[in-house]
């Protein structure tokens, strides 16, 4: 059984910064690209970026500058320092990533249960 555990999201004023965490957890043999995603009601989840597994990194293009995804390879944890945070920042985000199961080897999909980030006055 494998888990992907999203923390770190709040309130924020615009301007302000915050850092996300995803830790995944479970029978890990492998974790290939991890991916951060963020929606909000009535839209399509879209891409905020993703790294590889040797640490390649991807930024959509409304956050280029603004946001950093890293990662901690011994804790199987993701990050998103995201700075200068705009009120169009506001939004559900997501970790995902495909994990090879120790158990049986399988490559599989796998989301978090989602974090709110809200950037309000």
């Amino acid at each position: 059984q494998v888990q992907l555990v999203e923390s770190g999201g709040g309130l924020v004023q615009p301007g302000g910064s915050l850092r996300l965490s995803c830790a995944a957890s479970g029978t890990i043999l492998r974790i290939n690209a991890m991916h951060w995603y963020r929606q909000v009601p009535e839209k399509q989840r879209e891409f905020v970026a993703s790294i590889t597994s040797g640490g390649s990194t991807n930024y959509a293009d409304s956050v280029k500058g603004r946001f950093t995804i890293s990662r901690d390879y011994a804790k199987n944890t993701v990050y998103l320092q995201m700075n200068g945070l705009k009120p169009e920042d506001t939004a559900v985000y997501y970790c995902n990533a495909n994990i090879t199961s120790a158990s049986d080897f399988a490559l599989l999909n796998f989301w978090g249960q989602g974090t709110q980030v809200t950037v309000s006055s």
